[in-house]
C-alpha cells in the first residue's frame, strides 16, 4: 500500500526539520502544508534533502483542518492508500507511523488513532492542565463521535485508508481544532471502523497552540451540533432502530416530566402550599420512564459502534 503522510504546520521552524529526518523510507511522499507561518517553516522545510517531500502552502491562515483538508485532497489525487496525519512541533514520533498503519494495511480498520494513555508513564509524563483537558475533551468526543471503543479520541496521530476518504466530505470538515472530533463524527455516518493503536509521549519545549478559554467557549457548542447531527443521520434519518424508538418516546417524555415537575414546585412554592401527590406522579413517573428508555438508548448507541472495515466491503 502507498503510505502519504501529511504534516500541517504553522510557526514550526524549530521542530520540524527534526521530525521529518524521522520519518521512515516506507513513506513514499511527505505533504507538508503550511498554514501561512509568520516564522522561517517554508524555508527550513525547502533546505532537506529528502525527494519525497511536497511542499503546499497556504496564502492565509486558515487553521489545521483547512491545512490538512488540502493534505487529503493531494494525496487522494496523487494516488495514496493510506494518508497518515501527525503535527509538526515534535511531539509524534514518526518512526511508529508502521505501527500506526498496521491495523489498515491488514484490513483490520479504515481509520486508527494514536492512544498515548495505555500505561502510567506515559501519563507522568503529560503536564496536568493537559491532562485533565484531554480526559474531559476525550469522554465528551466518544459521546459526540459514537466511538465509545477509542480511548484517545482526540489524539492528532491519525492514519485513514482511501476508500474512508474518498467518502467524505471533505469541504465540510471544520477548519480549527475541532478538526479531528468532526473527522470521527463523519467516520461514524459512514460507518467506518476505528481504532486505538499505543504511542508514545514526547513533551518537550513545544507550546500548545490551543487557547484554553476559547475551547470553553467555542468546544461545547460544537460537540453538541456534531452530536445532534449524529443522532438525527444515524437514527432518525439514515436508519430506524430500537434506538430511534427509544429516543423518540424517551426524550418527551423525560422533557414533559422535568418541565412539568419545576413549572409547579415553581407555582407551589411561590403560593406557599404543598404539591399534592397526583402532581407529584403526573412528573415522577414520564421522568422516570423517559430516563429509563433514554438509558437503555446508551447501552444500545454503545454497542452500535462500526465493526466491519469499510476496505473489506469495497474489495
Amino acid at each position: 500500500m502507498t503510505i502519504f503522510v501529511v504534516i500541517p504546520i504553522y510557526n514550526e521552524s524549530r521542530h520540524i526539520s527534526d521530525v521529518l529526518k524521522q520519518i521512515p523510507e516506507e513513506v513514499q511522499q511527505i505533504v507538508v502544508v503550511d498554514d501561512c507561518s509568520e516564522d522561517n517553516s517554508p524555508e527550513v522545510v525547502l533546505a532537506e534533502k529528502d525527494e519525497r517531500i511536497k511542499l503546499i502552502r497556504h496564502e492565509k491562515n486558515t487553521g489545521v483542518g483547512s491545512a490538512m483538508v488540502t493534505g487529503y485532497k493531494y494525496s487522494l489525487k496523487a494516488g495514496a492508500d493510506i494518508v497518515v496525519k501527525i503535527d509538526g512541533d515534535g511531539q509524534m514520533d514518526p518512526t511508529e507511523i508502521p505501527r500506526v498503519v498496521s491495523p489498515i494495511r491488514n484490513g483490520e480498520a479504515d481509520y486508527t488513532k494514536g492512544f498515548r494513555f495505555y500505561n502510567l508513564e506515559n501519563i507522568r509524563q503529560m503536564p496536568i492542565i493537559r491532562l485533565i483537558g484531554n480526559i474531559i475533551l476525550s469522554f465528551l468526543a466518544k459521546i459526540t463521535s459514537g466511538y465509545w471503543n477509542i480511548f484517545d479520541p482526540t489524539n492528532g496521530y491519525t492514519a485513514i485508508h482511501r476508500v474512508a476518504l474518498s467518502r467524505i466530505n471533505l469541504n465540510g470538515l471544520n477548519q480549527g481544532y475541532f478538526f479531528e472530533t468532526d473527522m470521527l463524527a463523519r467516520l461514524y455516518r459512514i460507518h467506518a471502523v476505528v481504532r486505538d493503536v499505543q504511542i508514545s509521549n514526547r513533551y518537550g519545549s513545544e507550546v500548545s497552540k490551543l487557547n484554553p478559554l476559547h475551547i470553553s467557549l467555542k468546544f461545547p457548542y460544537l460537540l453538541t451540533k456534531a452530536f445532534v447531527k449524529r443522532i438525527l443521520w444515524r437514527y432518525i434519518v439514515a436508519d430506524f432502530t430500537p434506538v430511534s424508538l427509544f429516543i423518540l418516546l424517551g426524550f418527551p417524555m423525560f422533557l414533559y416530566g422535568a418541565g412539568f415537575g419545576l413549572y409547579s414546585w415553581v407555582v407551589n412554592a411561590t403560593a406557599g402550599i404543598a404539591t399534592p401527590l397526583g402532581t407529584i406522579m403526573l412528573a415522577v413517573v414520564p421522568l422516570f420512564f423517559g430516563f429509563q428508555l433514554l438509558l437503555q438508548s446508551l447501552v444500545l448507541d454503545i454497542n452500535s459502534v462500526p465493526k466491519d472495515p469499510l476496505q473489506r466491503i469495497n474489495r
